[in-house]
């Protein structure tokens, strides 16, 4: 399964809230429905009003905008940042720089690889290239990025359909899930050429349709 890509998305809003006098939550939420969190050490002593005037200080300046832009959009309003905030904010903001450039590449969760293994006698010659593709992530991401659905929702390449050299021997079937109407990535299975393609493509769609309704219902 492919992650919403931060990168692509952008900031639904911020929420800032305190757990003790010397913690805070901060939780970046998209509007691709992921949400980043990160629990930080702050200096004792700030008063609940200020975690609040700053919460709504960052949604002012960067809800609604792309996450490519909420770094250099925090770094040009530090000087409207009022003078009882400056402490606090110098230790939030860095923070949320951090969450949105530790998460703004692409992802893919992996899963069922142990499964191919046993299944190997499947693949003709050796299936240590076909795991070491599925391994690489640069590699599938550009694969089902090229991957374009049919009329049905679904992306399927057989044998040497595929791009990658690795996967000549395997069958990739993916679909995208979607947010407010808008494809925000792909799930799909990699399997050998000759999977059950029926209940395989009932499958993908259905998780598909299973996540594009959860991330509507955020």
């Amino acid at each position: 399964m492919q992650y919403p890509s931060l990168g692509k998305a952008s900031v639904r809003h911020i929420e800032l809230i305190a757990i003790d006098d010397k913690r805070l939550l901060l939780m970046l939420i998209t509007d691709s429905g992921r949400i980043q969190q990160h629990v930080m050490e702050v200096a004792s002593g700030y008063e609940a009003s200020a975690v609040e005037k700053l919460r709504n200080f960052l949604n002012e300046k960067v809800a609604g905008k792309p996450l490519s832009s909420v770094n250099k959009t925090l770094r040009a309003s530090k000087d409207e940042i009022s003078a009882p905030l400056q402490a606090l904010a110098g230790t939030v903001i860095p923070e949320v720089a951090l969450l949105v450039d530790a998460n703004s590449q692409e992802k893919i969760l992996l899963a069922g690889t142990s499964n191919l293994a046993k299944r190997q006698g499947e693949f003709p010659g050796s299936i240590s290239p076909v795991l070491e593709a599925i391994e690489e992530q640069v590699v599938l991401l550009k694969l089902i990025s090229e991957m374009q659905a049919d009329q049905h929702g679904v992306s399927l390449r057989i044998g040497r359909e595929n791009t990658v050299d690795a996967l000549s021997n395997t069958s990739v079937l993916v679909s995208g899930y979607e947010n407010q109407g808008s494809e925000v990535a792909k799930v799909g299975v990699i399997g050998p050429t000759r999977m059950d393609y029926s209940s395989n493509i009932g499958a993908v769609r259905a998780v598909a349709r299973y996540l594009t309704q959860s991330l509507g219902g955020l």
